[in-house]
């Protein structure tokens, strides 16, 4: 089955993150990323965000490898819970209509998008070498899935996260 791939490249991603994440990231054991029956496809609005907060909790960050590291681990946890429910809604779609198709895959790279950018704009904030290159080369290969969840490697993945976790020290 062409899902089966994907769904055990997600249980891999979402294990990847919580390696990633500290304790208080991880959600209790046996609970699963809640899903909203019969939500719209049509995401909300994002909030304005004020850029003077946002360049001040980028120099709050600047430097700051422990703080850095933290956040990209719960970038990662999040990324990995909207990752299940992309998948979800992408199998959902397939079964709506070509609308409901297009409007899922839309979401989906706008998603991947994010993660990406995410973290690249970590890896500009930090001044430890090697986790800018971890934080450059998660973000790199994000990007190349261009929205496409049928491209995650699991292992190439977790060979990046494994990197991640050495540079934050925790591997």
């Amino acid at each position: 089955m062409r899902l089966a791939l994907p769904a055990l490249a997600a249980a891999s991603l979402l294990s990847l993150a919580a390696c990633s994440g500290g304790a208080a990231d991880e959600a209790p054991a046996g609970q699963a990323p809640a899903a909203t029956p019969g939500a719209s496809v049509a995401p909300a609005p994002p909030a304005p965000v004020d850029p003077s907060a946002a360049a001040s909790a980028d120099a709050a960050l600047g430097g700051d490898t422990e703080a850095i590291c933290a956040q990209a681990g719960r970038v990662s946890t999040a990324f990995g819970e909207t990752f299940i429910a992309d998948l979800k809604l992408q199998i959902d779609a397939a079964s709506q209509g070509a609308t409901a198709k297009q409007q899922a895959d839309q979401k989906i790279e706008r998603d991947v998008t994010s993660y990406s950018y995410a973290l690249a704009d970590m890896a500009k904030l930090t001044t430890d070498p090697a986790l800018k290159k971890a934080l450059t080369d998660m973000s790199k290969q994000v990007t190349a899935l261009k929205g496409d969840l049928t491209k995650i490697n699991a292992e190439k993945m977790s060979q990046i996260t494994g990197t991640l976790d050495k540079a934050c020290g925790k591997g």
